[in-house]
């Protein structure tokens, strides 16, 4: 069976929408605000594309991604891989040519199934409805987090408010940076 693996950058208090600028959030780029770069921190970043065999994603960080990423030398080894979105309204014609192999499923049903399939690690970027939706579901296997020292109050969270069953989390990777960033790799223990 196959890891999926969530990724975010992530506020103290939870909060993951718009850390790179995306418009229509109050604190839209919180993660280059009052931060100094520590690139270190940021290592975990080229591991993920180098171990990552697949990459899954909602239709609304698609939409975002898509546009960008195809031509950022950043993001390279993201380009050749399959890509998977989770979405009930995109359809064929929504998706971009210039950025490699892509599928849409439509159900939690489908990425389980894609789960099964041989290959390496899925890695989940951005998609806090996704995230939310695959952790109540019990399809997340491991979640890399880069934490940010900041209380954004209102915004996407990272984690559902569903009344359910503890989920456990196993620390496996962890560091803290000058500038308060914090790196927490944890393994969910089904």
């Amino acid at each position: 069976m196959r890891t999926l693996i969530s990724t975010a950058f992530v506020s103290l208090d939870g909060v993951v929408e718009a850390p790179g600028g995306e418009p229509g959030y109050r604190n839209s780029g919180w993660t280059f605000k009052d931060i100094e770069f520590v690139p270190e921190a940021f290592d975990i970043k080229g591991r993920e594309q180098e171990e990552a065999t697949a990459m899954l994603m909602g239709r609304v960080s698609y939409e975002a991604f898509s546009p960008v990423w195809p031509g950022m030398d950043e993001f390279a080894r993201y380009k050749a891989m399959p890509k998977y979105v989770v979405s009930t309204t995109l359809t064929e014609n929504d998706l971009v040519s210039n950025w490699g192999e892509t599928t849409i499923l439509r159900t939690l049903e489908e990425v389980a199934a894609l789960k099964q399939t041989e290959g390496g690690p899925i890695i989940v970027h951005g998609s806090a409805t996704l995230n939310r939706t695959l952790s109540d579901a019990g399809l997340i296997d491991r979640y890399h987090l880069l934490v940010y020292p900041l209380l954004l109050g209102a915004g996407k969270r990272l984690f559902s408010d569903t009344d359910k069953d503890t989920q456990k989390l196993k620390l496996v990777e962890h560091e803290v940076y000058a500038n308060g960033l914090q790196k927490n790799v944890f393994d969910v223990v089904h």
